[in-house]
């Protein structure tokens, strides 16, 4: 399930994004405890000590997968990050064949197209569409 989203061109490294995205999440989150972290899933394009200081900063456990390393490498949190988390979101977004080339020339355009994406997403994991 998409937290937060960012648009910028394709050239521009993932990596980058991880502040802006997580500064756009619109809902409040419940205080991170010791009993129960937030965990925040990422794949090898993220495993970089900015990306881990930035996730730190907004208290996130991350889940990792490491660059060059297992499947099952250390992600920071001690608990292992559920494969195929990201691939599977894309998936969702890649079904919308609008998102899946860039058409539009406003990013404002884009970005409300992709924003009903998520909230048709989130409507259908819900299981509120039949």
């Amino acid at each position: 399930m998409p937290i937060g989203v960012a648009v910028e061109g394709a050239n521009r490294h993932d990596m980058k994004l991880v502040r802006p995205t997580i500064e756009r999440v619109i809902l409040d989150r419940p205080e991170p405890t010791e009993e129960r972290p937030q965990g925040l899933c990422l794949d090898k394009g993220y495993d970089y000590t900015d990306v881990r200081e930035v996730l730190q900063e907004f208290g996130f456990a991350a889940h990792l997968r490491a660059r060059g390393g297992s499947q099952d490498a250390e992600n920071g949190s001690g608990i292992p990050g559920p494969p195929g988390v990201v691939g599977r979101a894309h998936s969702w977004m890649n079904r919308f064949r609008r998102l899946l080339v860039r058409w539009d020339k406003k990013p404002q355009n884009y970005l409300a197209f992709l924003h009903f994406a998520c909230g048709l997403i989130a409507f259908r994991t819900a299981g509120l569409f039949g």
